[in-house]
């Protein structure tokens, strides 16, 4: 059967499959890292202006390993989970310095390497350089959960074993680089999250939960946590047009991003402003917001406050004042490019 499915699947994708994303032109190990670091949690439509941002900046990890982070966080801007960008980054310069250049072709070296998973790994292998290795992302999972009729979440590591030895038993030794983007595609285009295309499978005739009708049972979905809720007061000091903005520490939330000062509660909002050498002239609420991450939610509330800065004026590498339409190349937080948006408009 093994045989069977995997030739199954390289037939349909010879038909069928995804064979013009930018990604699958001119192929490289290089591009396929990020490529595949990209669509993590990402849309491919969304993916793709960003890749091609990304690749005319850094078309080659040399080029990515010598830019500033800055400049790799401000490309990174509105595409989410920043830390992807810093490993990505953190990566390159290990590329050069460790390995010359060249990405390894072993899984397990590639593993080592900051934000690189098994399943990254055997992509970069198998589609970067043509070796045999089996991958598992979130498309290859569904597919194999539900053709196979494995219950369970697939964050539950006795799942996840199970997916795996199924991976690893049907990709094929040869062409295992288009097997595993046909396995995407079909995940992508066909036996989607909210709705399975069945008749257009190439391996319809031996899935299981097609043939109990039981597509939407599999794959078992994540418990149910209700995400905590915080809140914060965004201080949008303004002086003659210009907005502070401050570097956020490596590690915690929008790691390395520009984003404006903060105040747990409104009544320390005076003892901030003098922290910074500030004077108060003005101060006005701004429509707040929740903004989401994977684990919590965060209710914003911003103040524009219009102050006079001491003569010293903050001026060191984590502090900036910009205009809210800076051209700058800096990697901005999503609420500050939001916020910078909302003072345009209202302008």
């Amino acid at each position: 059967m093994t045989q069977t499915f995997s030739s199954q699947v390289l037939r349909w994708f010879q038909q069928h499959g995804r064979k013009h994303l930018p990604w699958q032109k001119n192929v490289t190990p290089y591009r396929v890292w990020v490529s595949e670091i990209m669509l993590q949690q990402t849309q491919v439509t969304t993916v793709i202006p960003y890749f091609e941002r990304f690749m005319e900046t850094f078309p080659t990890v040399q080029a990515l390993a010598e830019a500033p982070q800055d400049r790799v966080l401000n490309l990174w801007t509105g595409l989410g989970y920043y830390a992807r960008a810093r490993n990505l980054h953190k990566t390159a310069k290990i590329i050069c310095t460790r390995f010359n250049g060249k990405f390894p072709k072993k899984v397990h070296e590639l593993e080592e390497l900051p934000g690189i998973g098994r399943s990254t790994a055997g992509a970069i292998r198998s589609l970067g350089h043509g070796e045999y290795a089996p991958i598992l992302d979130g498309n290859v999972k569904r597919v194999l959960a539900r053709h196979f009729a494995v219950a369970g979440w697939p964050g539950k590591t006795s799942v996840l074993k199970e997916l795996w030895q199924l991976s690893e038993e049907l990709t094929p030794e040869s062409d295992s680089g288009a097997y595993n983007q046909a396995m995407m595609d079909i995940g992508a285009m066909i036996c989607t999250r909210t709705k399975t295309l069945c008749e257009q499978c190439p391996v319809n005739n031996t899935c299981l939960a097609k043939a109990k009708n039981t597509m939407t049972q599999y794959p078992g979905k994540k418990p149910k946590k209700a995400k905590p809720v915080k809140a914060t007061h965004m201080l949008l000091f303004r002086h003659q047009g210009h907005l502070l903005l401050e570097k956020r520490p490596q590690t915690g939330i929008w790691g390395g991003l520009w984003c404006f000062p903060q105040s747990s509660e409104e009544t320390e909002v005076p003892s901030v402003i003098r922290q910074y050498g500030l004077t108060e002239h003005s101060r006005q609420q701004l429509h707040g917001f929740r903004h989401t991450f994977s684990h919590f939610h965060l209710d914003c509330y911003p103040l524009l406050i219009d102050v006079v800065p001491a003569e010293t004026q903050l001026n060191d590498n984590q502090h900036l004042w910009v205009e809210p339409d800076t051209d700058k190349d800096l990697g901005f937080a999503a609420p500050t490019v939001r916020l910078m948006k909302q003072l345009m408009t209202n302008k």
